[in-house]
């Protein structure tokens, strides 16, 4: 195991941790945050915020089971301002099932991001602060999970286990944390011998201590680039087992909306066409913020803007 060994300790080690310690990132100034977030950046960060809110106000807009067929099929977009966007070939309010599938597409998204997360930090700190055959071990486990394809793999164990909303949840946050954890190690390999690092060591501090609060502080950023990212991999994933079936049942979703109208690809394909633009502007938001965070923490990008 290759833990950093404990220099000799000294009066002065505190002080010497203190004063180690990265200082705080100077925050751009406002013309260099403006140019870290370009009018593309802001306006995913505006779609993201419309789906938000439309998933929020879901129960107040469309109070009834967005399930019910209460409308005529084949309600094309614009021929009754009560329903803007028409029914499907069910007679199902289109506007309901996007705004509630909205809900179930967030919720699946950041409860699988914050399951990959969890397990990817985890994983990664272990490996990067004990090194040695628990690094070894670990990264083996992880070529495994990143080995079998991963949708494949979510597949199987949503078959498996009966399709719900918190299996689909277990089975794409299993699956998802390997890039997580890779991240999360190379950055605690690379802060685990600072000098701030050694002297908490040497000022006595565990090192359960010292990684909660001088490395994985540290390591925040790219954790946070990842998680927009994660988060949209895992909206993708649930719409996508959703279209195969595999999603809950009894809740709306954007996948299952788009499987249920492919018989009326040709003569109703805005019934295809509106929750497949809702997954894509999602996707493309949360991408989008992903790649713009990375530029603001980045200082190297961010000099660039």
């Amino acid at each position: 195991m290759s833990i950093p060994q404990p220099i000799p300790a000294s009066v002065s080690a505190a002080a010497s941790l203190s004063d180690s310690a990265p200082a705080p990132a100077t925050p751009p100034s406002p013309a260099r945050q403006t140019a870290a977030f370009p009018a593309q950046a802001r306006l995913a960060l505006a779609a993201l915020l419309l789906v938000l809110l439309a998933a929020v106000c879901a129960p107040l807009l469309y109070p009834g089971d967005p399930l019910d067929m209460t409308l005529p099929p084949y309600l094309w977009p614009g021929q009754d301002w009560r329903h803007p966007l028409g029914s499907d070939l069910m007679g199902r309010d289109l506007g309901a099932g996007l705004a509630h599938g909205a809900r179930v597409s967030l919720l699946v998204g950041a409860a699988a991001a914050a399951l990959s997360l969890s397990i990817g930090v985890a994983v990664g700190t272990l490996a990067g602060w004990h090194g040695g055959w628990i690094d070894n071990a670990l990264m083996r486990v992880t070529d495994f999970f990143q080995i079998v394809p991963r949708f494949l793999l979510a597949i199987v164990l949503v078959a498996a286990l009966e399709p719900s909303l918190w299996v689909v949840v277990l089975a794409l946050g299993v699956t998802s944390w390997t890039h997580t954890a890779r991240v999360v190690r190379a950055e605690v390999l690379g802060l685990r011998n600072r000098e701030y690092v050694q002297a908490g060591i040497a000022a006595g501090m565990g090192q359960a201590r010292i990684v909660l609060r001088h490395v994985l502080p540290n390591a925040l950023t790219p954790i946070l680039v990842s998680t927009s990212i994660v988060v949209a991999g895992c909206i993708l994933s649930e719409s996508a087992l959703a279209f195969l079936g595999l999603g809950d049942p009894n809740l709306p979703s954007w996948g299952a909306m788009i499987a249920s109208s492919r018989e009326a690809i040709q003569s109703g394909w805005y019934m295809i066409a509106i929750p497949g633009a809702a997954v894509t502007l999602t996707v493309w938001s949360l991408n989008v913020l992903g790649d713009a965070l990375n530029q603001y923490f980045n200082p190297k990008l961010r000099d660039r803007a």
